[in-house]
């Protein structure tokens, strides 16, 4: 019984001491320790889902032959002004980071943390030009950790693309 509570101590121990460790290291510098938190960019006409469930995408069915998680919702917008309102809303989300733009392909990459323990996650978005001055936009979203997100990639794109569609009027 004796030899079960050192046990049982030295675990707890050890919780703590991981614990204090993570908040005084901050989840920043910690969750580099597996990979950056940036996990670079995609090219949707090639893009290939990961076996676990830690993405979400949105893709138009032109352009992506993986199977998106929602249909690709179009704007009565051209691009540019699509890309200049997804900035806007975006600026409005906590914890966002732009890491990448390049203007020419009209594609931006962002990192969010989780607001608690800030694990990151990797959003990628294309924004594309269609007839008669309209416009569309792939997202790819996905976790940098761990087997499952629990949703939050694709709740991510939903509510992305629900304050959107509070700034942008839908295509007919």
């Amino acid at each position: 019984m004796g030899m079960i509570k050192s046990i049982l101590a030295a675990i707890a121990v050890l919780a703590v001491l991981a614990v204090a460790l993570f908040f005084i290291a901050g989840p920043v510098r910690v969750w580099s320790w597996f990979g950056p938190a940036d996990l670079g960019p995609v090219v949707f006409e090639r893009l290939e889902r990961r076996l676990t469930p830690n993405d979400a995408l949105v893709c138009p069915r032109d352009l992506c032959t993986a199977k998106s998680d929602l249909p690709a919702p179009s704007f009565a917008v051209d691009a540019r002004r699509l890309r200049a309102a997804m900035a806007e809303m975006i600026a409005s989300e906590p914890n966002v980071t732009r890491v990448d733009a390049d203007d020419a392909a009209q594609t931006e990459r962002y990192i969010q943390r989780s607001a608690r323990l800030g694990f990151p996650d990797t959003i990628v978005l294309r924004y594309i030009e269609q007839p008669g001055a309209r416009s569309t936009l792939a997202i790819y979203s996905r976790s940098q950790l761990g087997e499952s997100d629990f949703g939050t990639n694709k709740a991510r794109i939903e509510r992305w693309l629900t304050k959107l569609r509070a700034r942008v009027p839908a295509a007919p």
